[in-house]
C-alpha cells in the first residue's frame, strides 16, 4: 500500500512515519478533539500537564469515584503525547491516591481516603463496613516469643520477657489499608493466643476482656520496610502513616501495636468538643 493509499484509510504503516510526523499527527488529533494542552517540549512538563488535565476532570466532578479513566492508548490519542508520558502521569496520580490502577482491568478514580479517629480506639472493620464497603482481614503471625528490647521497654517488662505477637493485614474492597503489628502482655490476657482470630479480631478480643483505662497514640509519617510494603502491596517508596498505640489497664501495660497505612489509601484525624479548660488556644 502506498503512503497516499494509507492516508485514505486513516492508518499509516509505522515504518513510514517519522517521529516528527507522529507528533504532528497526535497534536492535530488533540486539536480536533477540542483539547487545549499547552505542552512544551520538555518531557517533565508533558507528564505534569497530563496529570493536571486528568486531575481537573476529577476535581470538576466530570468523573466521580469509581469512574474509569480513559486507557493509556486513548489518552495518547486524545492528548498527543507518548504512552511513556501517560504511563508516568497515571503512575504518579496513583501514588498520590487520586486514581487506582487495577492490573488488566484499567484505571479508576479513587474513592475519598477514609479517615480514622485519633481520640478513641476505633475498630477498622467497623469503619469500613460503615461506608458500605467490604472488609476482610488475615492473621499472618500468631505466636509467643521473646520481646525485642523496644517492645519490653514499651510494655514496662523485664528484658527478655515473653510476649504474644500477632501480625494482621486489613483490607477494604480487597485492597490492603492497614498492617497491624501487635504485641500483648501475657499477664493481662493469658488466653490471647488460644482465640480463633478468624472469628474475632485481636483488637476486638482485647477490647472486650481488658478495659483500657489509658491510651497513647503517636502518629509518624515515613516509609515502610520492604517486608511491610510487600504485605501492603505498595512500592517501598510510597509514604505511609504509622499509628503507634499503647494501652494500660489499672496502670499495667496491655498492648503495644503499630498500624501502618499506605498514605495514598488512608488518613488519620478527629473531631471533638473540648472542655472549657481546653478552650484557651
Amino acid at each position: 500500500m502506498t503512503a497516499r493509499a494509507a492516508r485514505g484509510t486513516g492508518r499509516m504503516p509505522a515504518t513510514r512515519v517519522s517521529a516528527s510526523a507522529a507528533a504532528a499527527t497526535a497534536s492535530a488529533v488533540a486539536g480536533a478533539a477540542g483539547i487545549a494542552l499547552d505542552m512544551p517540549d520538555h518531557p517533565t512538563a508533558r507528564y505534569e500537564q497530563v496529570k493536571s488535565h486528568i486531575r481537573r476532570t476529577i476535581e470538576s466532578g466530570a468523573r466521580q469515584p469509581g469512574d474509569r479513566i480513559p486507557s493509556e492508548l486513548d489518552l495518547v490519542a486524545e492528548l498527543g503525547v507518548s504512552r511513556m508520558t501517560v504511563n508516568r502521569a497515571l503512575r504518579e496520580l496513583a501514588d498520590e491516591g487520586l486514581v487506582t490502577r487495577v492490573s488488566g482491568v484499567g484505571t479508576f478514580v479513587a474513592e475519598a481516603k477514609p479517615q480514622s479517629t485519633l481520640l478513641m480506639i476505633a475498630h477498622i472493620g467497623d469503619e469500613i463496613r460503615s461506608r458500605g464497603h467490604e472488609y476482610t482481614y488475615e492473621t499472618l503471625l500468631k505466636q509467643r516469643e521473646t520481646a525485642p528490647v523496644v517492645v519490653s521497654n514499651a510494655l514496662g517488662l523485664a528484658p527478655g520477657a515473653s510476649v504474644f505477637h500477632v501480625i494482621c493485614v486489613h483490607r477494604e474492597n480487597g485492597l490492603p489499608v492497614q498492617l497491624e503489628d501487635r504485641y500483648v502482655n501475657p499477664a493481662t490476657a493469658p488466653e490471647f493466643l488460644q482465640q480463633d482470630f478468624a472469628a474475632i479480631r485481636p483488637s476486638e478480643y482485647l477490647y472486650n476482656i481488658v478495659p483500657a483505662h489509658d491510651v497513647e497514640h503517636v502518629v509518624d509519617a515515613g516509609l515502610s520496610t520492604p517486608a511491610e510494603a510487600a504485605l501492603l502491596e505498595i512500592r517501598v517508596e510510597e509514604p505511609c502513616l504509622t499509628l503507634v498505640r499503647r494501652t494500660w489497664t489499672s496502670g499495667v501495660a496491655v498492648t503495644f501495636a503499630r498500624f501502618v497505612h499506605p498514605g495514598s489509601r488512608y488518613r488519620l484525624g478527629c473531631r471533638f468538643t473540648p472542655d472549657i479548660s481546653q478552650r484557651q488556644g
